[in-house]
């Protein structure tokens, strides 16, 4: 019994067959993710080798950085799926876009159809040294215009670290979480694993992502999980069902 319960301490391990990755940067050439084919090709397999039966890959669209537009994209995923088969990996592999909140993106949700996970769910994030300053208002009206946000990794922005009651406002405003699962190995450090910690116990986050980028991602999934309770971890591991292709 021990040996089993030591081994479910492991991440890894605690992803069960038939996943759902919602987070990714496995398209080539793309964005920070996979360079080439073959990165996409290993990262891929590593990630079925932990469970994952479907993914939905998410390159950043982000203005003066990744200036991926939707076609673009597509694109890239069509010639992906056509090599991967190539590959023998045949399992549902789609794409959409994790989208910067700023100026620009408001322009697109305005004017274009998003890149969603699925329907209207469609993922977001902030940049890491503060947030947009229209951030509400920019909620407001993505909302408005009939989507819903997920929000990428909240537990990774270190301007909220101090002011824990902007994370209910956050929520509040319409946004779901997305908990990068790096996190509660302590793969950004201790103190994003202890904000996940806290913000798992309170019941705030909705969906988890893997936000795989390259091979020292999937290595850190062998790292041993930090978290004194794993149900809240185990549940909303399996609310990502909810993004089953039908």
């Amino acid at each position: 019994m021990f040996t089993i319960f030591k081994s479910k301490l492991i991440l890894k391990d605690l992803i069960p067959e038939g996943h759902i990755d919602i987070h990714s940067h496995l398209l080539p050439g793309i964005d920070d993710g996979a360079r080439t084919f073959e990165d996409s090709l290993r990262l891929t397999q590593a990630l079925q080798g932990f469970g994952v039966t479907q993914i939905i890959t998410t390159p950043h669209i982000i203005q003066h950085v990744w200036d991926n537009t939707h076609q673009q994209i597509i694109a890239n995923k069509n010639n992906t799926v056509a090599d991967l088969q190539k590959n023998n990996i045949h399992l549902p592999f789609q794409a959409a876009a994790e989208y910067l909140m700023d100026d620009q993106f408001v322009q697109l949700f305005q004017s274009n159809d998003l890149l969603t996970l699925k329907d209207n769910y469609v993922l977001v994030e902030m940049s890491y040294i503060n947030a947009p300053i229209q951030l509400y208002s920019i909620l407001f009206d993505l909302q408005l215009a009939g989507y819903i946000p997920v929000l990428a990794h909240p537990e990774r922005y270190l301007f909220y670290h101090n002011n824990f009651n902007e994370y209910l406002k956050l929520k509040k405003a319409g946004c779901l979480f997305q908990l990068n699962l790096l996190a509660v190995v302590g793969y950004y450090g201790e103190g994003i694993a202890k904000i996940a910690e806290q913000l798992l116990a309170k019941g705030m986050y909705t969906y988890v992502g893997s936000d795989v980028h390259h091979e020292k991602h999937i290595a850190a999934f062998e790292q041993k999980v930090k978290l004194k309770d794993l149900i809240p971890l185990k549940e909303i591991i399996a609310n990502n069902q909810f993004f089953k292709s039908e």
